[in-house]
């Protein structure tokens, strides 16, 4: 339970940090791999709308962001779905911000 607590507060601690010192596009990639540590497969359902409440931004902004990522090759996007393909070089986007300690997740299965 402590380790859970603990990693749960690194990871707290580090998206305010990532969220005062970060673009949008480094923290919409941060996020977005996140959210794919914890899916099944590579494909997301988001909607920009829901992107933006959670990185604290406008929704013009995220979909600016987005279409970024989508013209690097990192994602590709259409409306309410966004499918990640270039993993690794998203992970080097986020400019050491996305490592060891977002990949935890705190399901039934993480023990």
């Amino acid at each position: 339970m402590l380790r859970c607590a603990h990693a749960f507060l690194i990871q707290s601690s580090r998206t305010a940090l990532v969220n005062g010192h970060s673009k949008i596009e480094e923290r919409l990639a941060r996020w977005l791999l996140m959210v794919h540590d914890r899916a099944e497969g590579d494909i997301i359902y988001l909607t920009h709308e829901f992107l933006a409440t959670m990185l604290g931004s406008r929704r013009p902004g995220v979909t600016t962001a987005l279409q970024m990522l989508e013209y690097r090759g990192l994602v590709h996007a259409k409306r309410g779905e966004i499918t990640i393909v270039g993993r690794l070089r998203m992970i080097n986007l986020t400019n050491s911000a996305y490592g060891e300690e977002e990949q935890r997740h705190f399901g039934a299965a993480s023990g």
